[in-house]
């Protein structure tokens, strides 16, 4: 367990900032926040820093099992830590999918053997995410699972997705919806619109994913379960977010970096890096997202990272696989292309996701608690040259960005620092 003590900082406690603050941490816990604290351990200036919880991300794809040559629970934990998360939540379409309660289990196991995160499975709703049997919700609920996701794929039979909201309503799970319209959107490469028609290349238009949201929020009305937006990404998706909000429904929403950094013009480099789904739309549909995160209709922000084989992301675009990946730098892309104040900046990269997804023991700092914490630079150029995952289909690779994580503290032990390989 690490003594640090992290000198001078803007701190962003659970009671609000402090200015030109101290944190130190004693065998892995917090135990003191404040001006002018006595050093214990290593001393770390932090001056024009800011020091906040760890990020949290609720919806990351570890490929592991089934697909381990794209990414696997220790390469994507390290690539996590490099991004300043201290806990992420692992979506079910791995294979076999995450369905039972052994399979989830599996996933927590691996990642507390890994020991650099805190990693939390999400379970499937469907069996085999095919969308025509209820998973065994009673299993994974006894093994942990909080938050129920086809991601990859949208629960289209409206009537199964009632049963399992219902089934949910009772317990306080969540449902977290991939909300994209197989009909709507089937064919479509990118977001239809006029990037789409100079191309002549399929799109995928807004209303496949805001008919599926308006679906699910009377489901939600009838139910009354908790409901999660998955990478919303139109204006009018948050104009349903936002007015479900306002009628007092258990729904929350979810920011994609991808989403917040880039529109559909990017499409027309025709490089696959820019492929995902849902699909970069047109510059007000990206300013309406980030005005969301600002104000909070936007509960949080989640990388959706989804690695690919080099080799299945170099071909031509309509072969290309949907998703991109970006846990090393969504707080970078949060601080350039948002900049939001320090304690809406961890609001939304930690305490609203832990919050959310129910992960234990993160999303705050607080003396007593054990650390998982961040140190990051809002004024330092991000380091983009390189990736820690194993897959490199990540389109902040050469970018120039403006915030870097320093330090990562999980747990307790110190499993990133910039500059240096940590080894745990």
């Amino acid at each position: 367990m690490s003594d640090l003590t992290l000198r001078n900082a803007t701190v962003a406690t659970s009671a609000g900032v402090v200015d030109g603050a101290d944190v130190t941490v004693t065998d892995g816990v917090v135990t003191g926040i404040g001006v002018g604290l006595d050093e214990v351990g290593e001393v770390i200036d932090c001056t024009g820093m800011w020091v906040g919880p760890g990020f949290v991300d609720i919806h990351t794809h570890l490929r592991e099992p089934g697909q381990e040559w794209k990414e696997d629970i220790e390469s994507g934990s390290r690539a996590a830590a490099a991004g300043g998360f201290t806990a992420i939540v692992a979506m079910p379409n791995t294979d076999p999918a995450t369905d039972a309660g052994h399979l989830a289990r599996y996933v927590v196991d691996r990642g507390r053997q890994v020991g650099i995160v805190s990693v939390s499975a999400a379970g499937a709703i469907s069996e085999g995410r095919l969308g025509q049997r209820l998973a065994h919700l009673d299993e994974l609920w006894d093994a942990g699972v909080r938050v129920y996701t086809d991601d990859g794929d949208t629960v289209a039979d409206a009537g199964l997705l009632r049963r399992a909201m219902e089934y949910l309503a009772e317990r306080g799970g969540v449902i977290a919806q991939h909300c994209i319209d197989p009909g709507l959107a089937a064919g479509g490469h990118m977001h239809e619109g006029t990037v789409s028609s100079r191309l002549g290349m399929a799109g995928v238009p807004r209303q496949a994913e805001e008919t599926i949201i308006e679906r699910d929020l009377a489901l939600v009305r009838l139910s009354g379960c908790r409901y999660h937006v998955q990478h919303i990404s139109t204006a009018g998706a948050v104009a349903l977010v936002a007015s479900a909000k306002e009628e007092g429904l258990p729904v929350t929403a979810e920011a994609t970096p991808h989403h917040l950094a880039f529109d559909h013009g990017r499409v027309e480099e025709t490089d696959p890096v820019y492929k995902m789904m849902p699909p970069l739309r047109d510059p007000d549909d990206v300013a309406a997202v980030r005005d969301a995160l600002r104000d909070g209709t936007i509960d949080c922000v989640a990388t959706d990272h989804a690695p690919h084989a080099a080799h299945e992301k170099d071909v031509p675009w309509e072969e290309a696989p949907f998703g991109v990946t970006g846990l090393e730098w969504a707080a970078a892309v949060v601080n350039t292309h948002v900049g939001l104040d320090p304690l809406a900046f961890f609001d939304r990269m930690s305490t609203a996701s832990a919050a959310i997804a129910q992960v234990p023991d993160q999303g705050s700092l607080r003396e007593g608690e054990m650390a998982n914490l961040v140190v990051f630079d809002p004024a330092a150029e991000a380091d983009t040259s390189q990736t820690l995952s194993k897959s490199s289909n990540a389109p902040y690779l050469g970018s120039v960005l403006t915030g870097s994580v320093q330090l990562t503290v999980a747990n307790g032990e110190v499993t990133h620092r910039l500059g240096s390989e940590v080894t745990t």
